[in-house]
C-alpha cells in the first residue's frame, strides 16, 4: 500500500514527536502561546502582568486603594517558514518501506531542528546583558559563569528557578578540563543535550551555537519563560510523485521565536583559548 493512503496527522505527528526530541534551544523556551497558526506572517500575542507592589500593613488602618495592574502585551510573529519534500524510489523500498520512511522523517526532523534551534540562537535584544570572555580557558571559565549568574541574581530571578546554560562544545572542553560539573541522574529526564550541573545552571551542549568570524560563540543563559517560542507543521502531505514511482512526503514548518523576558537572559560571549594557548 503506498504511503500515499496514510492519513497525513499521522506523519505530522510523527515529524513532530522527532522534533521535540531533537530540539535542544526550542525545547529550552516558553511554547505556551503557540495557540493556533495557520500561515507565515501570523502574530501570537503574548500578555503578561506588571509588578505587584508589597506595603506595609497597620493594624486597624485602611489599606492603600488596589493597584490597578497594568497588563504587559508583547507580539510574536510567525516569520520563518522552512519547507520539505522528499522521496523514496519505489525499487528501493519494495521490502522496507515502513522502516526506511520512518528513517526519512527523522532525517527531515534532524534537518528541521538545527534550522529552528540556530534560529533562536541567533535572537538579539539589546536590553540583554552580557558577559564576554575573549580568552576562555578552563581557569577562567568559572569566573565567567559567575558573572552571568550574578547579573541573572541582580535581575531578582528566584534561586528555585531552573536556569539553563547553552554552550557548543568548544566551551564544553574547557568546562570538562575545569573539573567542576556534575553528572546528575536527570539526563534522560531533562533531554538532548543534557550534560551536567553546576552553580545553578542546566547545561547544555549544542553544535547550533556557531561561532562568529572571530571564533566568539554567543552562548546562552537564561530561564525557561525568556524566550517564546511557537511553531506549526503545515500542509504535510504523503503523495505519489507524478513522474517517478515512489513514494513522498512534503510540507511546511512554520515557527517565530522572540525574547520577552530580557532580564532572564544573559549573553555569554566566549572566545575559547586554544589548546596551546591555554598552557601558557
Amino acid at each position: 500500500m503506498a504511503i500515499a493512503n496514510f492519513i497525513p496527522a499521522l506523519w505530522s505527528e510523527t515529524l513532530y514527536s522527532e522534533l521535540e526530541k531533537d530540539y535542544v534551544g526550542v525545547r529550552l523556551c516558553s511554547r505556551e502561546f503557540e495557540g493556533e497558526i495557520k500561515g507565515e506572517g501570523d502574530r501570537v500575542k503574548i500578555c503578561g502582568i506588571g509588578p505587584v507592589t508589597v506595603f506595609d500593613y497597620r493594624k486597624n488602618q485602611n489599606m492603600p486603594a488596589a493597584q490597578t495592574l497594568t497588563d504587559q502585551q508583547r507580539t510574536l510573529i510567525i516569520d520563518q517558514i522552512k519547507g520539505f519534500n522528499f522521496c523514496l524510489d519505489s525499487v528501493d523500498v519494495a521490502q522496507s518501506k515502513k522502516t526506511l520512511m520512518q528513517a526519512a522523517m527523522k532525517e527531515a526532523s534532524n534537518a528541521l531542528s538545527d534550522v529552528a534551534d540556530k534560529y533562536v540562537y541567533s535572537l538579539y535584544d539589546s536590553a540583554v546583558k552580557s558577559v564576554t570572555n575573549d580568552y576562555v580557558t578552563e581557569n577562567n571559565i568559572l569566573h565567567t559563569l559567575a558573572d552571568a549568574r550574578r547579573i541573572l541574581m541582580e535581575h531578582n530571578v528566584p534561586n528555585s528557578t531552573r536556569i539553563s546554560l547553552e554552550i557548543p562544545p568548544a566551551i564544553e572542553q574547557k568546562l570538562v578540563l575545569s573539573k567542576v560539573m556534575n553528572a546528575t541522574d536527570n539526563t534522560e529526564v531533562l533531554g538532548r543535550g543534557y550534560i551536567g550541573t553546576f552553580m545553578g545552571f542546566d547545561i547544555y551542549v549544542t553544535n547550533n551555537i556557531t561561532p562568529d568570524e572571530n571564533g566568539c560563540y554567543r552562548c546562552f543563559a537564561r530561564t525557561g519563560r525568556a524566550v517564546a517560542f511557537a511553531e506549526q507543521l503545515s500542509a504535510v502531505k504523503a503523495y505519489e510523485p507524478e513522474l517517478r514511482h515512489g513514494d513522498a512526503v512534503k510540507g511546511l514548518h512554520l515557527y517565530g521565536a522572540k525574547i520577552i523576558y530580557p532580564n532572564e537572559l544573559v549573553y555569554l560571549n566566549l572566545t575559547p583559548a586554544t589548546d596551546d594557548e591555554s598552557e601558557e
